[in-house]
């Protein structure tokens, strides 16, 4: 299944919130239906974002040229920008990609509306090719930096970081993937992940129809599991890394991590570069998001709690770099990160 599809003007996008039961693809014919998509997670993962971010830029120039009116194209178009940055305010791979639409729009600014919106799909779909050899070669790296613990390995994950997460391949699963294909993948533990279930619905549905090894556990399970299954490894992904190297990703990572670090089982993170944050120093930082409270309080319209309950739905945690072995990209791997480490890999 392709996680977006941009055909004739229209991005179809598969409907995650559905899965692993449905196959269903959202046409969005607008940015307000792009929006929508990213806000509901019926497209989610930071690189996936990003890319489906550049593709509604796309619609939304398109749009501004259908209408006109008396704001300038490029003010016009900012403000879109800026509704659309804020549907996901902790994946910064969505900033990133609209930063990189609106610096290609203003590049082109002298050629006109209609010529910037034609640069615009081009960008859009480049980025779209980009985020697929980004993920094989961050499987490869990933891969041949898992090789060196031993064989066969058994690996836990958390959440979803798999083709899913992205415009293909994956980046944590994509490195358990390039594993795989080498014969080198004992078992795969994934966390269900609550309180939207992505490791149930979308990471074993994805090793599954992979034939790779998997079995799913509860999250409430994972120190069990870490302690008493021989557990080599645990990778995941990354919505937003600091310089530092603390890193933003689905709640319930940096419980891992502690777990990880009290049994002395390495941590990984798989990202991209275009998920480091290098403009703030360090994890307090990063803004979290809060979700709507109905999350926790019921599941698909079925209730476990009393509708007055209070709640607490932060989607992600922040897992200190001081808990992680080394972070996976598709430049090269930053062994033990942190606020020397960061910088110095992106200066070289």
């Amino acid at each position: 299944m392709d996680t977006l599809r941009w055909q004739t003007g229209t991005l179809f996008l598969l409907d995650q919130t559905k899965l692993p039961f449905e196959e269903i693809y959202l046409p969005c014919h607008s940015w307000q239906d792009v929006r929508q998509a990213i806000s509901v997670l019926a497209v989610r993962g930071a690189p996936a974002i990003g890319v489906a971010a550049a593709y509604a830029v796309v619609l939304a120039a398109r749009s501004l040229c259908q209408k006109g009116g008396d704001t300038p194209f490029l003010t016009a178009l900012e403000a879109i920008c800026q509704d659309l940055d804020a549907a996901r305010p902790t994946a910064v791979n969505l900033h990133w990609a609209l930063t990189q639409m609106m610096a290609c729009a203003r590049q082109h600014e002298a050629d006109g509306a209609e010529a910037v919106t034609a640069v615009l799909e081009e960008k859009a779909i480049a980025i779209h090719e980009a985020d697929v050899a980004i993920n094989t070669a961050m499987a490869r790296f990933g891969a041949d930096e898992l090789e060196k613990l031993g064989r066969p390995l058994t690996l836990l994950t958390h959440c979803n970081a798999g083709a899913l997460a992205t415009a293909g391949v994956g980046t944590a699963l994509g490195a358990i993937r390039e594993l795989h294909r080498r014969g080198l993948v004992s078992m795969v533990y994934a966390d269900e992940t609550r309180p939207l279930l992505q490791g149930a619905r979308l990471t074993a549905f994805e090793l599954m129809a992979d034939h790779i090894p998997v079995t799913l556990i509860t999250d409430n399970m994972a120190a069990w599991t870490l302690k008493t299954k021989g557990v080599d490894a645990i990778i995941v992904g990354a919505d937003r890394i600091a310089a530092n190297g603390d890193t933003a990703n689905k709640i319930g990572t940096y419980g891992l991590s502690l777990m990880a670090r009290e049994l002395a089982v390495p941590l990984y993170i798989a990202a991209p570069v275009s998920t480091f944050d290098l403009s703030i120093t360090d994890g307090s930082q990063i803004p979290i998001e809060e979700r709507n409270h109905d999350e926790v309080r019921s599941f698909r319209g079925v209730a476990a709690a009393l509708p007055e309950t209070p709640v607490f739905n932060p989607a992600f945690d922040v897992t200190p770099h001081e808990n992680i072995r080394a972070i996976v990209t598709e430049k090269g791997i930053i062994h033990r990160p942190d606020a020397v480490s960061v910088p110095a890999f992106f200066q070289h």
